[in-house]
Formats: C-alpha cells, sequence, structure tokens
C-alpha cells in the first residue's frame, strides 16, 4: 500500500549569513502492507509529519520515490489523493459551517453527487458517534467531537488507506480513548489501511501492528511494539530500601543478579537495574535481601516501554526530545498547503 525509497525533504531557514539548509527527511526507506495498522513514532521535529505530507502529496520530495495506494505520489498525484484519507494535525472543517454542510462538499469534491455525499455522511455521523450534530458549527463542538467530524470527512469518498496526522493532540483521556476505539474500527470494520503519527507512546502501543520509529530524519527502527521491547536489556527491579545503611547491600545483591555492577543506579533509597525475566528472579533476590537483614519499603517491577525502547535505540528519552524544536518550523512552508487535499476531484 506504501512503498518509499530514499525520501529526503529539506528546507532553508534563516536569512543572508544565517541562511542555512535544514534535512527534515534524511532518506527515509518505507513499506506498509495492505490492512497494515502503522504507528510512526517520533519526537517533535524528527520528520513524522513532513514524511507524511509527502506521502499525501502535500509536499514534492526533495530526492526519492514513493508509490502510495499503487500511485507515484509525483507523476500521479491526483489518482493517490482519490484513493486515501488524510486527517491533518489542524483539522480540516471550517469552524463557521455546519458540519454536515462540511462533509458533503468534501464529498463532491470527490466527484459523489450531493446526495450520495449526504447519505454517506450520515451514515458516517451514526458510526462516529456524531449524533444530533449534523447541523452544529465545528466551533460549537467538543474537541473530541472536532476530531471525529474530521474522520468523517476524510471517510466521506471510501478510501482505501487512512493517514491520520496527530489525531488525539490536546483531547482529554476520555476524548482520547473514545477516538482510539474509531481508529482501531477503520480496520476490522472498514478494512482501511492506517497510517498513524504519534507522539504518544500508548496510543502507538494500543493502536498498532507495526511501529517505526524516527529520529533526526531517519527511520531507526520499525517492528512490532512486543518485538521491540524485547530488544531492551530485562525488566527495570525498582528497590525502596527502609534506611540508609541497607543501600549498599541491596545494590550489592542486585549487581550479583545482574552480573553487571555498573548496571546498577542508586538514587537516594531506591537501587534500580534492569533483571532479564523479573518474574523468575525476584523472589530469589528476596530471599538474599531477606538473608542479609535488608529491609524493603517497596519493590516494583517494570515491563519495557515504547520510551525505553527510544533511549536504548539513540540515547535519549523520547519524552525529553519532546521539549526540542518543534516539527512546524522546519515544515514551514507545508502548513499551508493542509487544504490541497481538497481539490482532489474525479
Amino acid at each position: 500500500m506504501i512503498e518509499a525509497r530514499g525520501l529526503v525533504q529539506t528546507f532553508h531557514t534563516g536569512q543572508g549569513k544565517k541562511k542555512r539548509e535544514v534535512r527534515a527527511v534524511d532518506g527515509v526507506d518505507l513499506d506498509v502492507a495492505e490492512g497494515e495498522v502503522v504507528g510512526f513514532l517520533g519526537p517533535n521535529g524528527a520528520g513524522k509529519t513532513t514524511t507524511l505530507r509527502m506521502l499525501t502529496t502535500l509536499l514534492r520530495p526533495t530526492e526519492g520515490t514513493a508509490r502510495v495506494a499503487g500511485y507515484d505520489v509525483v507523476a500521479d498525484s491526483v489518482e493517490v489523493r482519490r484513493r486515501i484519507g488524510y486527517v491533518s494535525q489542524t483539522g480540516g472543517a471550517f469552524s463557521g459551517a455546519r458540519a454536515g454542510d462540511e462533509v458533503v462538499d468534501h464529498g463532491m469534491l470527490y466527484g459523489l453527487s450531493r446526495q450520495q455525499a449526504t447519505t454517506r455522511g450520515q451514515e458516517l455521523f451514526e458510526q462516529l458517534q456524531l449524533h444530533g450534530l449534523w447541523t452544529r458549527m465545528p466551533r460549537a463542538m467538543s474537541g473530541g467531537q472536532k476530531r471525529r467530524l474530521d474522520i468523517a470527512m476524510s471517510l466521506v469518498h471510501d478510501p482505501t488507506l487512512m493517514f491520520l496526522d496527530e489525531p488525539t493532540t490536546g483531547l482529554d483521556p476520555q476524548a482520547r480513548a473514545n477516538l482510539w476505539e474509531h481508529i482501531a474500527g477503520l480496520r476490522s470494520e472498514r478494512g482501511a489501511t492506517v497510517f498513524l503519527t504519534t507522539h504518544y507512546l500508548d496510543e502507538a502501543d494500543a493502536l498498532s501492528d507495526r511501529i517505526v520509529i524516527i529520529d533526526q530524519g531517519r527511520i531507526v527502527a520499525s517492528d512490532t511494539a512486543d518485538n521491540l521491547k524485547a530488544q531492551v536489556a530485562g525488566d527495570l527491579v525498582d528497590l525502596e530500601v527502609a534506611t540508609d545503611d541497607d543501600v549498599r547491600v541491596a545494590a550489592e545483591r542486585l549487581s550479583t543478579l545482574i552480573g553487571a555492577p555498573g548496571q546498577v543506579e542508586v538514587d537516594r533509597r531506591h537501587v534500580r537495574g534492569r533483571v532479564q525475566r523479573a518474574g523468575r528472579a525476584v523472589p530469589g533476590l528476596l530471599g538474599d535481601l531477606g538473608a542479609a537483614g535488608v529491609a524493603l519499603d517497596s519493590i516494583e517491577v517494570l515491563r519495557p516501554t515504547l520510551d525505553d525502547v527510544f533511549l536504548t535505540l539513540t540515547g535519549r528519552s523520547l519524552r525529553d526530545a519532546e521539549s526540542g524544536q518543534p516539527e512546524a518550523s522546519a515544515d514551514g512552508p507545508a502548513d499551508a498547503t493542509d487544504h490541497e487535499l481538497e481539490g482532489a476531484r474525479r
């Protein structure tokens, strides 16, 4: 469904002597199979949105090639647009129009008659739990309702491939969970292929068959969440000892269990380290600590997370990386093109 080779996108920032080239995407190879849900994960500025805009024909690649739904994104851009749905970060509905009119107009842009677009739109409103909102303006909707309206607009022409760019950003937890159900239903109920960009670790983990991690414009990993987590060296065991005097002994016992003294971290009365198959190893560790007279206030065993994967691959936490430069600064000129998809006609 998606095949990209050597995708590159460069922008120029600054003026005069301060002008420099920014390589927002730096040689991306990507394959997505029909019916797959792929989570495209990375911090702000990693190249997620830039890559998506090239795949949706909103941005012409500086270098490389890509075929989407069987068509070249440059030579056959109109054919690509006819076969995809796209939900941008900012949304596509005009806040001052009626929600139903926005969906109908969007369907007519794709060649549907007004009656076809109306019927299709009303079906989508029922499926996406937008009951009674056909005549409401988006500015009077909640954040979750507006995002579901964006999805309805992108589905009205029945695309085979959906691109969702940060679809739950800014939503409260309940609205996010509700939208997750609808995103999962795109594949399970409609058979659609879904390409989802996100920086939410739990979102990528819950929704994706496969996760692709991008950092500094390059793909650094591509696999299932479970396989990626298996690359991290064990479960994190966190021991909180009762007294300062117990810290040294607890660190020694945990180091012996791990077999690598340098892999144990001490933070006040917390002693931490990664242990392979911790569920099997912890009972013996507790016995050793008890025999040594070490009293514990708590013990916690944490399975690896996608953030641990990112830390292993890049040497930094994905959450820390979020504080970096927003991707929009590199994508600058592309921001104005989000509505270009609305011009796709049969």
